[in-house]
């Protein structure tokens, strides 16, 4: 049996790659975590943790969903010359290395090329993540968060959320998780944060995040950046105790979202930065009076 192949619609759209080769539709049913993530590499990045609570554990199954093709995809060092076809064919090959390398329980690229994802017009890409969310059924959901600063993420992020809503209510995630990428959630109040430990699986991030090398080849170093970040999310939490964790990834809470369908995903997203805004002013009003 082939380990990757084309699943025709309507049963599931994009390319399916099964890393210990068992079939569909099992290898969809088992899936507990799913990851969202516009481009090749944003899943090892965001939604490191969902890979490690599946790592190892035979009720537990991570799958994975990267909505863009890679051509419009940065093209440095020795892939500097590289054409947007080669470079699309080399950044999904590099996706599949990171699935085997994280034991996925599925894999699924569906190839968008970025215009359509940033799209709000082109209803594709959401009708597609609902079939993936139909076929799964994961109580975990990690994605973008809609404060990130890369359109394509916020994009993907949109579609996700309207393929979420038109599942019914007892069939949705409980847990809908918004992730640090093209931008880090430190701007949050604490209390809000969702701190996700992934401490002792320093050397799986480190070798999932090296796949990627037709992205750190040439300079832009995301392998160590992407471990920095967790890095200081364990050390500046908190500044009078000892370091109880080494590696932290943050997120949002986008559960409230899938709860309830008449909350404005923008007032939703603007009500943590106001809540953000008070908290900074409430603390230097005890210094600076008006």
């Amino acid at each position: 049996m082939s380990t990757e192949s084309a699943i025709q619609a309507p049963v599931l759209p994009g390319r399916l790659f099964v890393p210990d080769q068992i079939p569909a539709p099992e290898c969809l049913e088992r899936i507990t975590h799913l990851g969202v993530g516009a481009h090749h590499d944003d899943l090892e990045f965001m939604a490191f943790h969902g890979i490690v609570e599946c790592l190892g554990k035979a009720d537990q199954w991570f799958g994975g969903v990267t909505c863009t093709d890679g051509k419009g995809s940065s093209r440095n060092g020795a892939f500097a010359r590289m054409s947007p076809e080669d470079l699309a064919q080399t950044r999904s090959e590099e996706q599949l290395e990171a699935a085997r390398i994280g034991a996925y329980g599925a894999m699924i690229q569906l190839d968008h090329p970025s215009a359509r994802a940033t799209n709000p017009a082109a209803p594709t890409l959401r009708d597609e993540l609902f079939q993936i969310l139909r076929a799964t059924r994961p109580g975990t959901v990690y994605t973008h968060n809609p404060a990130d600063k890369h359109a394509t993420h916020i994009g993907v992020f949109a579609a996700l959320l309207q393929a979420l809503r038109l599942l019914p209510a007892e069939k949705r995630p409980a847990r809908f998780i918004g992730c640090e990428v093209w931008r880090d959630l430190d701007w949050m109040g604490d209390s809000e944060k969702i701190r996700m430990d992934v401490s002792g699986h320093e050397a799986l991030a480190e070798k999932l995040n090296a796949v990627f090398v037709s992205q750190i080849s040439g300079g832009k170093r995301y392998d160590l950046a992407v471990m920095g970040r967790r890095a200081a999310n364990a050390t500046f939490h908190e500044p009078r105790e000892g370091d109880a964790s080494t590696q932290i990834l943050v997120g949002m809470d986008l559960s409230p979202l899938l709860r309830d369908d008449s909350l404005d995903p923008v007032e939703f997203t603007r009500g943590f930065i106001r809540r953000f805004e008070n908290e900074v002013t409430s603390s230097l009003s005890r210094y600076f009076t008006a």
